[in-house]
């Protein structure tokens, strides 16, 4: 989420209005960022489903909510840009919610500064998470030293 207050006011509103919309198309919301790459800002919603996103999947949606976006221009900033986008296979890890699903799964952890032992990476098993850590194979590591935690996409948590 976007570190500014309007960025976090886009986001909220946008959850609220994208809600109903994804769940009478079958989706869930996975996420919602609002965030500055350059000059421009993104207006990101993650949607999800048990069997995957496809492109129709997010054609569907992203049609009406742009009209919705439109009617309802609660954005302030003059530049931005709305992106449906599918969470992928290595989706990010960022709600309580998320790392509740993927309990036991393996993940990767991508740490801001290299750890005692030199390593910026740690790849294992999730296996516990608090608001302020991950664990990780038995490590606890801090949220605020990482970069990113996400499911191993190399590790086949998809595969039939």
């Amino acid at each position: 989420m976007a570190k500014n207050s309007q960025g976090g006011k886009a986001v909220a509103k946008t959850l609220e209005l994208a809600t109903p919309l994804a769940e009478s198309l079958g989706l869930s919301i996975w996420d919602v960022v609002f965030e500055k790459e350059g000059a421009t800002w993104y207006l990101r919603v993650y949607i999800d489903k048990p069997e995957g996103i496809d492109i129709e999947d997010c054609e569907a949606f992203h049609r009406p909510f742009n009209k919705i976006l439109d009617e309802e221009d609660f954005i302030k900033e003059k530049d931005w840009t709305f992106e449906t986008c599918s969470p992928g296979l290595g989706r990010k890890l960022r709600k309580e919610e998320h790392f509740e699903k993927y309990k036991g799964s393996e993940i990767r952890v991508c740490l801001i500064r290299a750890d005692e032992n030199g390593e910026k990476e740690i790849v294992g098993n999730l296996e516990g998470y608090s608001k302020d850590s991950v664990t990780v194979s038995g490590r606890e590591i801090k949220l605020s030293e990482t970069a990113y935690v996400k499911l191993n996409d190399d590790a086949g948590l998809f595969d039939e």
